[in-house]
């Protein structure tokens, strides 16, 4: 409001008409969404290498996780909930809110503060649960997508955030490039790049990651599909007991298939060492 519109309302008597509300983005209406989809990973060198899984997923607005998650019954924010998300299990890891985190990662790249949050995880699943990649998206107040952040967690407890913008403002897919910062696996060295391919989740979820040397060819392709379904107890309980030990998928399959790469003949190049684990000037997350 400007002061010459503030000086006529104090001579007029009139109240200053109030900001309309920020839009919410529909994939949060009700809370979020739960995903059934399909991970597969195409590693093409140096030796090709092919898997897919099922896994199923939860989209939260950040904002409101407990009103969300508190009428039902087969999840929660407790250690006892058989389904479960707790905010320990990202950010900054210590149980806190995870806005300001968030926005403290925006901050870095000079990205302003979003009106909506949707983290998209694992959940815990009667207690276990590891999160390779997490995705906080983030919408201004039109419910524009302007920003992704990419939460890398590998399996020796090390954690890494991405910060993508959109190339296109107020674009429906974030398209986006990276240097690789952080020590995912003993199978792939640190010189590499990401390009990111992330249209916003919606009724159905499709995330794309392509791997490779700076300027050649792609050496991994990464991808995650599939459809929504609604948040409930009824898709929830469905889902925990056809999956109980959903939780361990991930870990199991992550040496699953280094062993396999590894009787492939793929050369293990073993963890770089603590100071390695990040490339240099790469610690603070927001890459």
């Amino acid at each position: 409001m400007t002061a010459m519109a503030r000086i006529e309302a104090q001579e007029t008597g009139t109240a200053p008409a109030a900001p309309a509300p920020a839009r919410r983005p529909d994939v949060l209406s009700g809370g979020g969404r739960v995903y059934e989809t399909s991970v597969m990973h195409l590693r093409l060198s140096p030796r090709r290498h092919q898997f897919r899984y099922r896994v199923w997923t939860m989209l939260l607005d950040v904002d409101r996780i407990e009103e969300t998650l508190a009428p039902l019954r087969w999840t929660g924010t407790g250690r006892f909930a058989p389904v479960a998300h707790r905010n320990a299990d990202h950010g900054p890891r210590d149980g806190s809110a995870l806005r300001p985190w968030a926005e403290a990662q925006l901050a870095r790249v000079g990205v302003p503060a979003p009106a909506h949050i949707g983290l998209l995880a694992l959940p815990r699943i009667f207690g276990r649960a590891f999160n390779p990649l997490s995705l906080h998206y983030c919408w201004d107040e039109a419910a524009r997508l302007t920003a992704v952040i990419a939460e890398v967690k590998n399996t020796f407890g090390d954690q890494h955030a991405y910060v993508l913008t959109a190339e296109t403002p107020g674009a429906k897919v974030l398209r986006t490039a990276r240097d690789k910062h952080f020590f995912v696996s003993p199978f792939m060295d640190m010189d590499q790049r990401y390009r990111f391919d992330l249209p916003e989740p919606s009724e159905t979820l499709r995330i794309l990651i392509r791997q490779g040397a700076p300027g050649g060819p792609d050496r991994l392709i990464a991808a995650q599909t599939g459809t929504a379904l609604p948040l409930g107890d009824a898709t929830l309980r469905r889902l925990a007991l056809r999956t109980p030990l959903h939780g361990l998928k991930a870990p199991l399959a992550i040496h699953w298939e280094a062993l396999r790469l590894a009787l492939k003949g793929v050369p293990f190049l073993g963890h770089p060492g603590d100071d390695a684990v990040f490339a240099p000037g790469a610690r603070n997350p927001g890459g």
